[in-house]
């Protein structure tokens, strides 16, 4: 099929190739559905020029296509293109309400188990600057992140700025490797760099002073300035401050949309080191050395927790100094790569 995003940019197709050829290991022949919205076209039309160059076959579906924005159910054209493909890629800039939507498209990728791109908020700059990474070192790093975590008893992290939890965690859930060498078994957010589990208990004050999840990144953007400052015991978020009042609450309430809105849902370590600073958007953001944590749903089929949520937010602090258990793995936002085996 040709591309119908427009002609795509030069700048952005390094990127576009890491992520068909190094992460989704797109070959000749195979069937992608190739899902996007208005604002994330030009991206789309990297991608899709770097599929035209490996000869894929790609089905092109523009979401305003199919009815107003936010949309509340996914485009029934999309899922069945998902129940043939081989690989799957959705670039968007995401909008409230719209997750439930894209939990269908992304439940039926798990259950077919392909090679899907997860690519929501994705910009321009994070194609030059996130999915121009080395993602083989990245993988390198998160193995030995995982390898270390399934072993240790308590994760301690600090800021600067106020942060200071400590987490615990269940043995029988899992801790899910997010590299970027995108896997039948699990997908993955691009640009990546993310190992993540669903903890047993978070206690302490989280100071959101970075980026928040869900459509608050793009509503209220870098939270530098203004912190969200988060109490948090026994997993559940019992207090959230902010100068910004109306932040204050909004986030408050989608933290109690339902039962489990509250709850520690995720706690991550993001392992792109190609990274060298934040610049305001979640998806890469969240992939910057360090460690943070996200409100409401588990992921359970990837961690196995056995509880749900219909929402999730992720809320991401600068410079983290960070323990397992008493050996410092971060320093000011910096990997220890010795202590962990690396060089």
């Amino acid at each position: 099929m040709r591309n119908s995003f427009g002609g795509a940019k030069k700048q952005l197709m390094p990127g576009a190739r890491n992520a068909v050829e190094t992460c989704l290991s797109v070959c000749a022949g195979e069937n992608v559905a190739l899902i996007a919205d208005e604002v994330s076209k030009p991206v789309a039309s990297s991608l899709a020029a770097a599929l035209d160059e490996l000869g894929a076959n790609y089905s092109a579906f523009l979401l305003e296509d199919f009815g107003p924005r936010p949309m509340t159910d996914a485009p029934p054209a999309v899922l069945s293109a998902l129940e043939t493909a081989d690989v799957g890629i959705m670039c968007m800039t995401p909008q409230p309400g719209e997750l439930g939507a894209r939990m269908a498209i992304v439940k039926i990728v798990e259950r077919r188990q392909i090679r899907y791109a997860h690519m929501v908020g994705v910009t321009a700059e994070i194609m030059q600057q996130g999915m121009r990474a080395d993602y083989r070192m990245v993988d390198r790093l998160s193995d030995k992140l995982r390898e270390r975590m399934l072993r240790a008893q308590t994760l301690i992290v600090k800021t600067k700025a106020g942060t200071n939890i400590a987490a615990h965690f269940d043995p029988g859930l899992d801790w899910v490797k997010t590299s970027g060498l995108i896997s039948p078994r699990y997908w993955s957010n691009l640009p990546a760099g993310e190992v993540f589990t669903t903890p047993a208990t978070v206690d302490g004050t989280f100071v959101c002073d970075a980026t928040a999840g869900d459509h608050f990144n793009g509503k209220y953007g870098d939270l530098q300035s203004t912190p969200l400052v988060l109490k948090i015991v026994e997993a559940r978020l019992i207090h959230a401050e902010c100068a910004r009042k109306d932040l204050e609450q909004e986030f408050w309430e989608y933290c109690h949309t339902d039962k489990n809105s509250d709850r520690v849902g995720e706690l991550a370590f993001g392992t792109n080191l190609g990274l060298s600073h934040m610049i305001g958007v979640l998806l890469q953001d969240e992939k910057f050395p360090g460690v943070h944590l996200a409100f409401g749903d588990p992921y359970g089929s990837q961690t196995h927790a056995d509880w749900a949520s219909k929402t999730h937010v992720d809320v991401l602090t600068r410079k983290c100094d960070v323990w397992m258990d008493d050996d410092q793995v971060i320093n000011q936002g910096r990997y220890q790569l010795d202590r962990l085996g690396l060089s």
